[in-house]
């Protein structure tokens, strides 16, 4: 099976990465990018074939798109003579439909969307991906194949990908203003940045396991942590007292949000 990705800016090089970390040999992908620099740049580090879009495709089983929302009409204008018959197109092309995609091709493909996040960079992303209306069963074991190779994947109906944008998509940027707000903190009680920076990373790093390890529910697991008329007690008041968790679901609703405003720009 040969892949071709389009656009190898952050988040498809790290696809790119992935794939050849999860056993695909550089012969079988192919990259493409507008910048000669950097197709020259990935085609050394990778030792891929990388070079124009409409080159890289033809052929391929799989065409992996990865460039701007505004760049992305233009793109499948390109390539759409070159595609190979039955060749499947997985967008990680942030709010744009299955729909949008199928209408910019000249013959039918099938078309899987896919909503990944930055996390993909270390091989711990979290990805949902949704089939548009040609797409079977088997594309979407084929995606699902592809996008295990920078962690973890979810089968959603299209309608709850705004939704994913909003948690996953975007999430990996709540954790880090939580990560932010505690080193900074930890910096006005007297600690070395350093150090507060380091007991912040493992302390996420370890939550976040005991979540995924354990199975609990994440209340039993902070009530774990919270003793009566403890230390762990009286911070939880006072970010209750804030209206912390409140203020979370707020934002998450403005990210899906957003995300469903930029869809519907891109219908056209």
């Amino acid at each position: 099976m040969t892949i071709a990705i389009l656009g190898v800016g952050m988040m498809g090089e790290a696809l790119l990465s992935g794939l050849l970390e999860s056993g695909w040999e550089p012969q079988d992908i192919r990259a493409a990018d507008t910048r000669s620099a950097r197709c020259e740049t990935i085609a050394e580090q990778y030792k891929v074939w990388a070079g124009k879009a409409d080159e890289a495709v033809e052929g391929a089983d799989t065409v992996l798109v990865a460039v701007k929302p505004q760049d992305l009409a233009g793109v499948l204008a390109d390539v759409s003579p070159h595609l190979k018959p039955g060749c499947l197109i997985i967008s990680v092309v942030a709010g744009v439909t299955t729909a949008t995609i199928e209408r910019h091709l000249v013959l039918d493909r099938p078309v899987i969307r896919v909503m990944p996040n930055t996390a993909s960079l270390v091989g711990q992303g979290m990805s949902a991906l949704a089939r548009g209306s040609g797409a079977t069963k088997e594309h979407v074991a084929k995606a699902q194949e592809i996008m295990e190779a920078v962690g973890k994947v979810v089968v959603v109906p299209e309608k709850n990908m705004d939704a994913v944008t909003a948690i996953s998509g975007s999430g990996p940027a709540y954790m880090m203003f939580i990560a932010e707000a505690m080193i900074d903190a930890g910096v006005m009680l007297g600690l070395p940045r350093t150090i507060s920076s380091d007991l912040v990373k493992q302390t996420i790093l370890g939550a976040g396991a005991l979540l995924t390890e354990t199975g609990e529910h994440p209340t039993v697991l902070k009530e774990n942590v919270t003793s009566p008329g403890g230390t762990t007690a009286a911070a939880l008041r006072v970010l209750e007292d804030r209206g912390v968790k409140a203020a979370f679901i707020s934002a998450i609703e403005a990210s899906a949000k957003r995300a469903e405003e930029i869809g519907r720009a891109q219908v056209n």
